[in-house]
């Protein structure tokens, strides 16, 4: 059985203010930090072999601690951020084989970004709550298939998650690697929709916390015998 972890980011600097973050690129607060360490300290017995994360920096940072806080998860390799070589944002600086012996591979990709708040970015929940109506704000926040504004809905970032989850992530765990996914709230209510069967009427009431890992095993035909969350 290969184990799937899957791990909400630590508060960012935006939680702790309560903005609409979406890919605004802010970093972990302090707290976030330590909920990061504290979800190394949970999944410390469980050796990685790969990890995938997004391309904003509190889901990496969250990805990096979870990795180096202590030697048990990595088994002594280090971790090395790996970057698509037909990413046009990427400078093709990092020309390195790798090896897998000493060092262990992370994956950004945007299909593991959260989910884009559009017009709402940067702005604060509650006051945008009295502003357009409490029902109003909670629709663009937890309906499945309704967009804010200028934004995308969790259909939409499901239609670009699990793609990549099917096709990245999936192919690992059938392989029996044991794969970390540190990311956002949206990108993985997306992958647990898939493994949990969830309806669209069920996912929007997925709560997910900072910071606390949940474990799946998985078999060699990608079905999840068990589902364990690491409180």
């Amino acid at each position: 059985m290969a184990k799937l972890i899957l791990v909400r980011h630590g508060q960012s600097t935006w939680n702790a203010a309560n903005k609409f973050t979406g890919w605004v690129d802010v970093p972990l607060s302090r707290l976030g930090r330590e909920e990061a360490r504290k979800a190394a300290e949970k999944i410390r017995e469980y050796a990685v072999d790969v990890c995938f994360t997004s391309l904003l920096v509190r889901a990496i940072e969250t990805a990096v601690i979870c990795l180096t806080e202590y030697e048990e998860v990595c088994q002594g390799r280090s971790p090395v951020l790996k970057h698509e070589a037909d990413d046009p944002h990427w400078h093709g600086w990092d020309k390195y084989e790798g090896d897998e012996s000493i060092e262990l591979p992370v994956f950004t990709s945007m299909a593991l970004d959260e989910r884009y708040y559009g017009d709402l970015q940067g702005l604060n929940k509650a006051k945008t709550a009295e502003k357009y109506g409490k029902d109003r704000v909670h629709e663009w926040r937890r309906s499945f298939s309704v967009r804010p504004p200028g934004g995308e809905s969790l259909e939409d970032t499901v239609a670009r998650t699990l793609p990549f989850f099917d096709s990245r992530i999936m192919t690992h765990l059938q392989h029996g690697d044991n794969v970390l996914v540190a990311a956002h709230g949206n990108s993985l209510r997306s992958i647990i929709m898939r493994l949990d069967q969830l309806s669209p009427e069920e996912v929007p009431g997925l709560e997910l916390a900072t910071g606390i890992p949940v474990l799946y095993d998985v078999d060699a035909e990608g079905n999840v015998s068990n589902k364990t969350v690491l409180h």
